[in-house]
């Protein structure tokens, strides 16, 4: 809308100078007229194509300046001129014919009945007139060059703000990246290799079964850490290739290796192929899930339901409350878990929620979409398990 706005307000804005303009001719030639009138009354005029023909408009209201009175037409059409991206010799030859035409009588030979005061009079004013309306022009048109390279520093300052964003978090990713390498891959590493040399030396049945659960764990971290290194070294070079990562299908796994009492139902839509960031949100949000329950209420029943609809996705992660006769274990945490969960799943504009139930328990509801099936695209049955 603001195109239109603008070309009925120039439109405005040259019909209010063509009146002064035309005023100029009519109270210098009062009745009756000759065609000096008519020249400067046609300078006047013409002063509506100023804006699409500047040079034009000049050349046009020079006869009326020369032979008439169309002086304000003149300073106008100069201060157009001036106000383009011409070349600067255009400008100035456009000062010289307004300076002249003010300065040089109509006829000429008016010039032996002035006195040199009057001549001297007549060019400073003739200079005056000529070139004030060109400065204002120049210095509105460095105006607008300023306004515009101002705008495009904002733009490149901005661009360059967000480059420098980019190299920082970069850098972060790098550094994160050489600390799980350097000391938490090297500790799981060591808790793998202590596992697999307890397995293999103890002769107690419980006890081997224990060290290959744990060095079962070490490695399958050692393997997500790796992972996820490969990721934050990777940031802003583009698709890595990783290995598999955990899906929908992971989750039996994970609750029977998670020493917790829990049970897991898979519903709905269960056959329906889902995109990877989706089912891997699903499995981590599962994962941190049963590690809160087993260092905040171990002992405790726990529920995991995942429900496949037509147009989301939805995982319950529901405990008990704590056990009484058994105690938390004293591990580290950084309450970033669910933290990062709601980053995962703001990702996918989904959205999670963690609360405390009335019996004591806590509850996690993890909600992501999914793009709606049509009837032909549904599965043929909707199994549960």
């Amino acid at each position: 809308m603001w195109r239109p706005q603008r070309r009925w307000h120039a439109l405005a804005v040259d019909v209010l100078l063509v009146v002064p303009a035309t005023l100029d001719a009519l109270l210098n030639f009062p009745p009756p007229r000759d065609w000096h009138f008519w020249v400067s009354l046609g300078a006047a005029g013409v002063l509506l194509l100023r804006r699409r023909f500047p040079r034009t408009v000049l050349l046009l209201t020079l006869p009326g300046l020369y032979a008439g009175s169309a002086m304000i037409a003149s300073m106008v059409a100069a201060y157009t001129v001036s106000r383009t991206s011409r070349p600067v010799w255009q400008k100035t030859v456009a000062t010289l014919a307004v300076v002249v035409g003010s300065f040089i009588p109509w006829p000429i030979s008016d010039f032996a009945k002035e006195s040199i005061s009057d001549i001297t009079q007549h060019l400073i004013y003739a200079a005056m007139l000529g070139t004030g309306p060109v400065i204002l022009g120049l210095l509105a048109q460095t105006r607008l060059d300023l306004s515009a390279r101002v705008a495009e520093l904002a733009v490149l300052r901005d661009h360059e703000r967000a480059l420098y964003a980019k190299t920082v978090v970069a850098e972060e990713r790098a550094r994160i990246a050489r600390e799980m390498h350097d000391v938490v891959s090297h500790q799981a590493g060591l808790i793998a290799v202590q596992a697999g040399a307890l397995q293999v030396t103890t002769k107690d049945p419980q006890t081997r079964e224990t060290a290959a659960t744990l060095r079962g764990l070490a490695v399958a971290t050692l393997e997500e850490l790796r992972s996820m290194i490969l990721v934050l070294r990777a940031a802003g070079a583009g698709p890595t290739e990783l290995v598999p990562q955990p899906r929908l299908a992971d989750l039996p796994r994970l609750v029977a290796a998670a020493e917790v009492d829990a049970t897991l139902r898979i519903e709905g839509l269960a056959e329906r192929p889902l995109p990877e960031p989706v089912e891997r949100a699903a499995y981590r949000t599962v994962q941190e899930a049963l590690t809160n329950v087993r260092k905040h209420a171990p002992g405790a029943p726990t529920e995991i339901a995942v429900r496949i609809e037509p147009d989301c996705l939805l995982v319950t992660v529901r405990n008990a409350a704590p056990c009484g006769s058994t105690a938390a274990p004293e591990l580290p945490g950084g309450q970033h878990g669910l933290v990062g969960l709601r980053e995962r799943a703001s990702l996918l504009s989904g959205r999670i929620t963690a609360e405390t139930q009335e019996d004591g328990g806590f509850a996690v509801h993890l909600w992501l979409p999914l793009a709606e099936l049509t009837a032909s695209q549904l599965p043929a049955a909707m199994p549960s398990q």
